[in-house]
């Protein structure tokens, strides 16, 4: 099982939001290149980066910094946040990132999704992301009428090969993560799952890899470790060893 940090960036800046609101964020470092490093050299195996600028205005918007990052690290890297246009991921795939994330244009554009799934097979990953249930777009900040549940099931028929699973109201809550929704998930579909959302605890982790067999790839930590109240390097060793 991976424990992938994350790395948001808006305005240039590494930062966490809470329960995915804009207008509650919290400024972790100035330099997310430097933050990406930092987690590569405690032994992380991937990162998780996000434009949150790309999220909100639906356009890539820290392409410089995302560029960096991939050279600066030696550990493949996740990218999302804006990505609407097949144009985006191929020059995304020219950068070297290795997993692109896709979010709104798998409800606004299904066959161009479909597109990407075929065409990109092992980069493309379905992102949702939900509140109460739903799924949410456009940089969170509006709800489609559509199931997280279901729509992770069409999602996997349409042919994405991994899915990375949100829980917004937990994000950056470190409230620990949604176990009933993570499992219903885990347990509807037939390929890896990525979870995230509230992980606060090696406690948090432990419960989630009771999960793996089923099918749980990755946990993907944020505030945790940029409060402290996990380490990476104890998180890896756990899922390692146990």
């Amino acid at each position: 099982m991976l424990i992938i940090p994350a790395i948001d960036i808006k305005e240039g800046r590494c930062v966490r939001l809470t329960e995915g609101r804009f207008e509650d964020v919290e400024i972790f470092s100035d330099d997310p290149v430097m933050m990406a490093v930092k987690w590569a050299d405690k032994g992380a195996k991937m990162l998780h980066v996000i434009d949150l600028d790309g999220a909100r205005y639906g356009k890539l918007t820290n392409i410089s910094l995302l560029e960096q990052i991939v050279k600066k690290v030696n550990v493949p890297v996740q990218v999302g946040g804006g990505i609407r246009h097949y144009k985006e991921v191929k020059r995304l795939v020219a950068l070297g990132v290795n997993r692109i994330i896709l979010g709104t244009i798998l409800w606004k554009d299904k066959p161009l999704a479909k597109r990407l799934f075929e065409d990109f097979p092992e980069q493309i990953i379905a992102g949702i992301d939900a509140r109460d249930g739903h799924v949410a777009i456009e940089g969170w900040q509006n709800i489609a009428p559509v199931d997280a549940l279901d729509f992770a099931s069409e999602m996997e028929k349409l042919g994405v090969r991994r899915i990375i699973y949100t829980d917004i109201k937990r994000d950056g809550t470190l409230m620990g993560p949604n176990i009933l929704n993570i499992e219903k998930m885990v347990k509807k579909l037939n390929i890896p799952l990525i979870v995230s959302g509230g992980i606060a605890s090696l406690n948090d982790i432990k419960e989630l890899k009771k999960f793996e067999a089923l099918g749980i790839e990755g946990i993907i930590i944020g505030k945790a470790l940029y409060k402290g109240s996990i380490l990476l390097e104890e998180t890896i060793k756990l899922v390692v060893s146990e």
